[in-house]
């Protein structure tokens, strides 16, 4: 096959996955098309509930293992679409669709590299994952996959970078934060305001600096995004409840900043969870320092993925924008397709990745 047979496939597949519905928990359709496209193309695949994989051939314990990813769900479509979110309209050199860009382009890119890489043995085992449940960083997702896999040494994760490498992450972690006071009567004033006891804790918050600053990833950031409180006007709340969104960067462990919040504050503090931590790989990395031979510039990013949960080194690299992610009328070049499979080529053929 010469490279437009590639290409050729790849946008084929990327309109049919399109037009196959894979919301977020939603994705059984979406993983039955890329199991029989795998087949297809002559792999042996497995599945684990919406997941699935296939490698070039047995795992040879003596190599380092490659893993190539991307998510096969997308979140649902917003009201502004002005096209059919399912139909995979191409207007030039643009394919139109819900989940094109975010993943649809790194996930059939990363396709068709496997494909090419797969044509003769490589100094490393590799294996192509299609994941689920990545908009949501489900139980059944990545987390659910990567105890079955042999032991990685390094991923590519095909979210839209533009195709410039993303050597570091942001991690995450959501608090559930709760100050208690006493209903009363709010015209006699009685009772303890559960409004007015959260105030010295969120001033703190909107206020509180993390002294180390990441040269990629920036300061650890916080934001209060939600607050309620109250049943009505004339009773005095009992509790009030705020939601915190926080990005770490990687001089701060989750766990470790929410038990220093819990030391600030006086209100209940619950995290969602802690497992969403930074992720990076080494600058020096041989493949990072490949990509900058081949004139790409190595970023920070402030968006999560499914590198969260990923305890080797992994980074960022896929075609598309991330700016279009989760947008009304997504779409994806096709020459952006192009260049995504012939730079993983490039990038991997023949080449040590440890």
């Amino acid at each position: 096959m010469n490279k437009e047979e590639y290409l050729n496939d790849a946008v084929t597949l990327l309109r049919k996955l399109i037009a196959t519905p894979s919301v977020s928990r939603e994705e059984n359709r979406a993983a039955d098309l890329m199991e029989e496209e795998l087949r297809r193309y002559g792999f042996r695949t497995r599945r684990e509930a919406n997941n699935v994989w296939a490698m070039t051939k047995e795992i040879d314990m003596l190599k380092p293992t490659l893993l190539l990813n991307a998510h096969i769900d997308t979140v649902k479509p917003v009201a502004s679409w002005t096209m059919n979110p399912y139909h995979p309209d191409i207007i030039d050199d643009t394919l139109y669709g819900l989940g094109s860009n975010d993943c649809g382009g790194g996930l059939m890119s990363l396709l068709q590299a496997f494909r090419v890489l797969s044509r003769h043995e490589q100094p490393y085992n590799l294996i192509y994952l299609a994941t689920a449940e990545e908009e949501v960083t489900g139980v059944n997702g990545m987390r659910r996959v990567l105890p079955l896999l042999p032991k990685i040494d390094v991923a590519i994760v095909g979210e839209p970078t533009g195709m410039q490498p993303a050597i570091a992450e942001k991690g995450l972690m959501v608090l559930d934060i709760v100050s208690h006071g006493q209903s009363g009567h709010a015209a006699r004033n009685e009772g303890v305001n559960a409004i007015y006891e959260a105030l010295d804790d969120l001033n703190w918050l909107c206020s509180h600096k993390f002294k180390k600053v990441s040269p990629l990833l920036g300061p650890t950031l916080m934001n209060v995004t939600m607050i309620n409180a109250g049943t009505q006007h004339n009773v005095v709340p009992d509790e009030c409840h705020i939601v915190v969104d926080i990005r770490t960067n990687e001089y701060y462990e989750n766990e470790y900043v929410l038990q220093y919040i819990k030391n600030k504050l006086k209100s209940d503090v619950l995290a969602r969870s802690t497992h969403l931590h930074s992720s990076s790989i080494p600058a020096d990395h041989p493949i990072v320092a490949r990509l900058i031979d081949m004139g790409k510039q190595p970023y920070g990013s402030p968006t999560l993925s499914d590198q969260s949960v990923m305890s080797f080194p992994s980074l960022k690299l896929g075609p598309g924008e991330s700016a279009r992610s989760h947008t009304a009328n997504e779409f994806i070049k096709i020459s952006e397709i192009e260049d995504a499979i012939d730079t993983y080529v490039k990038l991997l053929d023949q080449q040590p990745i440890a």
